[in-house]
């Protein structure tokens, strides 16, 4: 159990350490540490425990440390994790806010954090072509080409996106009617199927 929770910490350290951009730029990485190198989730796992880190409040990236942890290894990998998490963020942050304070705006900080941007839009981006091949090819939509379509996945991811894009309604407004949709749409593919 030990072992489990300094790995639980460490992997979620390095993740914090190079999470840059927030929780959706997190996502690649956290998917690398847990799917690929442990084998502690699988995709539809990793998958469910992002749409919950999303519903609930407070960061993504952190909520997500904190449901994995929990999964794994109870309060104590919760715990584990999220600290795991967050440390790295204290410590830079602890450090930018000295130089800043004392040196006030440096040049290379400057040029640093300007040239991080694109590689936070890059993690973003990827993190959104994982997703939608997850939800609408399932596993194989990252490891290969598709065998099957979940069609009711996609037209909500389709529909969705309509909903946010036109702003015909509120994110969590989308969040209740994509639910709906994708019961709804899930229950009369099974009720057709079966």
């Amino acid at each position: 159990m030990l072992n489990l929770l300094i790995d639980l910490y460490i992997s979620f350290f390095l993740v914090g350490l190079v999470c840059v951009g927030g929780g959706y730029a997190s996502v690649p990485l956290i998917q690398k540490q847990v799917i690929d190198l442990h084998g502690w989730l699988t995709v539809q796992e990793f998958m469910d425990i992002f749409a919950i880190s999303q519903m609930t409040p407070g960061p993504i990236g952190i909520n997500a440390a904190t449901f994995v942890g929990t999964k794994l290894a109870g309060v104590a990998g919760a715990v584990a994790a999220t600290l795991g998490f967050v440390t790295p963020s204290v410590l830079i942050m602890s450090v930018l806010a000295y130089i800043f304070a004392k040196y006030g705006d440096v040049g290379p900080v400057r040029g640093i954090l300007n040239g991080l941007r694109p590689a936070v839009v890059a993690l973003i981006g990827g993190a959104a072509l994982v997703f939608t091949a997850m939800v609408v090819f399932g596993d194989v939509g990252i490891r290969g080409l598709p065998e099957r379509i979940n069609f009711c996945n996609a037209a909500v991811v389709l529909i969705a996106y309509v909903i946010v894009k036109k702003k015909i309604l509120g994110v969590i407004h989308t969040l209740l009617v994509s639910g709906l949709l994708g019961l709804l749409f899930n229950s009369l593919a099974a009720f057709f199927r079966g």
